[in-house]
């Protein structure tokens, strides 16, 4: 279908990417070359947006910064809610602090996951990978497939490793949020209250995605896993990330 095209290109040279990794890494990795193709090309996806993850680590630190004259601005304006949203959201913007901002790493790797998962569940690609295997267990079986032989272990081993990446990250994430962060900070526009409830769940769902996801989509997700839990243990050390500069902007009198 033609609605399709920009996606079956996309598959397309996704899957001519990966089956040049796969002969590039053959001699050393063997039969599990497509997998370690796989790898580089999360790693790969990863590299190109950490510039949004390092923005979304400097605004917390902005926002943490804030948290002083947001509690004023929560003070003067506690019987005025529109009133304090308004402030809030103008403290934000004028310190370039989105708050929203901090979804972006995560919503931009949904295009990736989708062109893996038509990658190994269709023969759109024209690459032949659903052939492939790591183990013995084809890269495009589903857990609904079945567990039999080393199809149980692998995606054991692997939803393991995920949930402890996964639980590593958010970890990191709610050390750093205690820090400085406001209960109750308004955002922009009538649906912010409601986004910011749904943002937090968001990493749940790479846990539940892999329940039905073929093998060479949970291999992204697991390596995307481990490289969030490191790069937020990284960037989140005390000073690892430039907080740019902070002008200590004094609270709004009126």
């Amino acid at each position: 279908m033609l609605a399709f095209a920009p996606l079956h290109d996309a598959v397309g040279a996704a899957g001519s990417a990966l089956s040049w990794l796969t002969e590039l890494l053959e001699p050393l990795a063997g039969g599990a070359a497509t997998a370690a193709a796989i790898v580089l090309f999360t790693i790969a996806v990863r590299l190109l947006i950490s510039p949004l993850t390092v923005a979304q680590v400097r605004g917390e630190r902005r926002r943490a910064a804030l948290a002083p004259q947001v509690r004023d601005l929560q003070r003067r304006y506690a019987d005025d809610p529109a009133t304090l949203q308004r402030e809030v959201f103008t403290l934000y913007r004028e310190a370039g602090a989105n708050p929203i901002a901090g979804c972006l790493p995560l919503l931009l790797q949904a295009p990736f996951l989708l062109v893996l998962y038509r990658l190994f569940s269709t023969r759109e690609g024209g690459t032949g990978l659903l052939d492939e295997r790591l183990a013995g267990v084809p890269l495009g079986h589903h857990l609904g497939d079945g567990l039999a032989g080393a199809a149980g272990p692998l995606f054991g081993v692997l939803l393991v490793v995920l949930l402890i990446a996964w639980w590593s990250s958010r970890r990191a994430r709610r050390a750093s949020a205690a820090v400085g962060t406001v209960a109750g900070t308004p955002t922009e526009g009538p649906g912010a209250a409601t986004l910011g409830r749904l943002l937090p769940l968001l990493p749940f769902t790479t846990v539940l995605v892999a329940l039905v996801l073929p093998l060479a989509a949970v291999i992204y997700l697991v390596t995307t896993s481990g490289w969030s839990a490191i790069e937020q243990a990284v960037l989140r050390r005390p000073s690892a990330v430039p907080s740019g500069s902070l002008d200590s902007r004094p609270g709004r009198r009126r």
